[in-house]
């Protein structure tokens, strides 16, 4: 990681939030701050973990709290690559650090349970939004480049790799059960602070 600094207050801030408090408004408010200053600056995200896999978007876990209150990943897309319509079950910061990202939200038709199309959003780098079942989390996300690949960064309120979540039919409304997992094949490491302490002595 070429500036583990950046990540690291990031997750301490991160921390100080979901310990001080439970309140998703207040969460996804100070937390959408925290993560508009990590993805202002593009100078931290290791290769690894921004590496597209030309067959399916990328999910690489970078932290998650020891109590799972929250997790932190990197979401590579390929061009042209888009996610199914799905939900997440818990809150989301979404933050564009590369390329652009796409969003086309989902809305249920009380009359027959299925979906009709809601807003659309389109992130450039610096730029931070949310979901949550409470103002919305049913969504397709898509690389809005069709010829490079784009990364975001997803903070959520859970261990979204483990979470059970959704994927729709939006023309039936039909739901289908889920896990993402995740793509590592290794872990970064935010606590090796050996360089930093070894200059200063």
């Amino acid at each position: 990681m070429n500036k583990p600094d950046r990540l690291r207050s990031f997750v301490q801030g991160m921390t100080r939030v979901v310990e001080r408090t439970n309140d998703e408004a207040v969460i996804l408010d100070e937390g959408a701050a925290l993560l508009g200053e990590l993805v202002a600056v593009d100078d931290w995200l290791n290769d690894q973990f921004a590496e597209p896999n030309p067959e399916i978007y990328s999910q690489y876990l970078l932290y998650c709290d020891p109590l799972e209150r929250f997790s932190v990943v990197s979401f590579v897309w390929g061009p042209g690559q888009r996610t199914p319509v799905h939900d997440h079950t818990v809150w989301g910061l979404i933050g564009m650090l590369r390329g652009a990202e796409r969003a086309r939200g989902f809305v249920r038709d009380g009359a027959d349970g299925k979906f009709v199309i809601g807003a659309e959003e389109l992130l450039r780098p610096g730029q931070v939004s949310t979901v949550s079942p409470r103002i919305g989390d049913i969504h397709e996300v898509s690389n809005a480049l069709t010829d490079r690949a784009s990364i975001s960064i997803h903070a959520y309120g859970a261990n979204i790799g483990a979470v059970s979540r959704h994927v729709f039919d939006i023309e039936t409304g039909a739901a289908k059960p889920f896990v993402s997992g995740y793509s590592n094949n290794v872990m970064p490491n935010l606590w090796d602070r050996s360089e930093e302490v070894r200059a200063g002595i």
